[in-house]
């Protein structure tokens, strides 16, 4: 079984998996970073997305393979010194419900910020394709344009 090296929260590590192998299998598996969640295994809910290079990813159509030698966050990876300005936000506007989706719903408004510091409603809803089943998308809006608020 082949070894990949790339860099999870700031910490090198090495793994075998299979080429095929998916990277959130890779992430919740022997790395034992459960706060990524599987939601619907084909990239379309968000509820794994995780920052590979800053980008947002789906994780679960993403071969593990693919991420070699880059650096990956993980909702784990946010915040190291306390709550993120983005965790924060979330927990002041009340945004999660089940929380299911909130992982991922975090680290894509993470790399939303990142790049658009200040977003507009329009920028946010462009970059937030997360599916929340208990439908907060106004609490999420609010949260993201707290944090934005926050960390200027």
């Amino acid at each position: 079984m082949p070894t990949l090296q790339f860099k999870i929260n700031g910490r090198a590590v090495e793994v075998q998996a299979e080429p095929h192998d998916l990277l959130v299998d890779v992430i919740r598996g022997p790395l034992a970073l459960t706060g990524t969640h599987i939601g619907c295994d084909t990239g379309q809910c968000g509820a794994c997305t995780v920052l590979v290079d800053g980008e947002p990813v789906r994780s679960c159509v993403i071969p593990a393979a693919s991420v070699a030698g880059k650096k990956i966050v993980t909702i784990e990876g946010l915040g190291s010194k306390g709550l993120s300005a983005v965790q924060k936000a979330w927990v002041e506007k009340s945004v999660p419900q089940c929380g299911y989706c909130q992982s991922g719903m975090i680290m894509a408004a993470t790399a939303l910020l990142e790049k658009t510091p200040r977003p507009t409603d329009v920028q946010i809803e462009a970059a937030m394709t997360n599916l929340c089943r208990c439908g907060t998308y106004a609490r999420v809006k609010e949260a993201i344009h707290a944090a934005a608020k926050d960390k200027a």
